[in-house]
């Protein structure tokens, strides 16, 4: 309990996007705030994330946006709609950044880098009296209940009114989300579930010849589908199979499938249509005209326009006689099937599913068996592909988490201890 008189105390373990924006609102709130984290400085993913073009999130229709998040969004929703794409835009540009909307609908930095961005809410942060402590590893409770951390000094004791937990995933481990947090919470009795890759690649079992050949070779224009999924787009033929932003897309439900069937079975299939831009009676006529003494390679070319490496995927899944049959063929060419193996480790995902269990939360995001501990960010049990989807459900998870544990902590039942 808090002393009269003084300021309620707040630690925030880890210093991700969630994790920071908890703190800038417990802050705002009149919290006396330390985050821990376990690097050298805050926000290591964030800034390798946007080392490309930071994502920041999209403009396109907020219904549309909800539905990115798939079986997630009746629990994100709520986060949202309190503090959505809109927003977060508008605070992004009250740091001094701006904006600009690309032509895919997302939305980014004027400068596209994360680092400006960051330092400018660091500044914000400690003006506001925000605390930071570097290389602190939580580590657990000891037997009185208080919070530990490995430290360079040493393991250190840490005692505050309310804990905000935004310790991310597991994905990108060196960059310090571990997944080291999941049996701490689990030996007092939260409900995790299993962390899996997320935003991920997958193997296939590619012929020594194609993956010589084509590894590394854009797919470009395709159509994927897989059950209800199907969109345009590109990936990447990879030395074990395939990645990409079309396969990110769609890797929830390849993931799973491989998870329902097992993935030594290798029963997770897609199938892709390399010319999306034409009908498959089209492209039989144009392909049932004679080649003469042409090869397949340049009937495909001089008929379709069709070469490299998506002739080189024909070959390699396509039978022989199909190839010769320009009905078949055609078929391949408008739906051609992918079998994947397995899914690539997690610590290679982008992000991470599961995680702590909404059944494990009240709506303020307070876990139900740890009174005035929070959780938010990648750490809790959902998903969405990239695209802004990431970093504005942790955003939005943080705020929320910040502000639910300033109610908790100027409630009757804490102040009258």
């Amino acid at each position: 309990m808090t002393e009269l008189n003084s300021l309620p105390t707040a630690a925030v373990i880890g210093g991700g996007p969630a994790g920071l924006m908890a703190a800038e609102q417990l802050a705002q709130g009149g919290v006396a705030v330390t985050v821990y984290d376990g690097m050298r400085s805050v926000g290591r993913k964030f800034l390798l994330a946007g080392r490309g073009g930071l994502n920041i999130t999209h403009a396109e229709p907020f219904e549309t946006f909800l539905g990115r998040y798939g079986r997630s969004q009746p629990h994100i929703e709520p986060f949202l709609t309190t503090f959505g794409p809109h927003d977060l835009r508008a605070w992004v540009h009250d740091l001094g950044i701006a904006t600009f909307v690309g032509t895919s609908g997302r939305v980014f930095p004027a400068e596209m880098k994360a680092a400006p961005l960051l330092r400018a809410w660091l500044r914000r942060l400690r003006t506001a009296g925000v605390e930071f402590q570097m290389q602190h590893r939580w580590l657990g409770w000891d037997e009185e209940g208080v919070w530990r951390f490995a430290t360079p000094d040493g393991e250190k004791s840490v005692q505050a009114d309310a804990v905000v937990l935004a310790l991310g995933g597991a994905s990108w481990p060196r960059l310090g989300s571990d997944g080291g947090w999941v049996p701490l919470l689990q030996a007092r009795g939260v409900d995790i579930a299993p962390l899996l890759p997320a935003n991920c690649g997958f193997d296939v079992g590619w012929s020594d010849y194609f993956r010589e050949k084509f590894a590394g070779a854009p797919v470009k224009t395709a159509v994927l589908h897989h059950q209800n999924f199907h969109q345009r787009g590109e990936f990447v033929i990879t030395e074990t199979g395939v990645e990409g932003s079309l396969i990110y897309a769609a890797s929830a439900g390849l993931r799973d499938d491989l998870l329902a069937n097992g993935e030594a079975a290798g029963q997770a299939t897609f199938t892709l249509d390399l010319l999306p831009d034409k009908s498959e009676a089209d492209i039989a006529n144009r392909l049932a005209k004679p080649r003469g003494s042409r090869s397949l390679a340049s009937h495909l070319q001089s008929r379709l326009h069709l070469k490299g490496v998506k002739v080189g995927l024909l070959r390699e899944v396509v039978p022989a006689a199909d190839l010769a049959d320009p009905v078949r063929l055609a078929a391949a060419i408008k739906g051609l099937p992918i079998t994947l193996t397995a899914a690539r480790p997690l610590a290679e995902a982008i992000s991470t599913a599961g995680g702590v269990t909404f059944a494990a939360l009240d709506d303020s995001l307070m876990l139900r068996v740890l009174p005035g501990v929070f959780c938010a960010g990648e750490m809790l049990d959902w998903e969405a592909p990239t695209g802004g989807y990431l970093l504005t459900a942790c955003f939005a998870t943080g705020r929320a988490a910040g502000i639910g544990a300033i109610n908790w902590l100027h409630s009757d039942s804490v102040a009258g201890g």
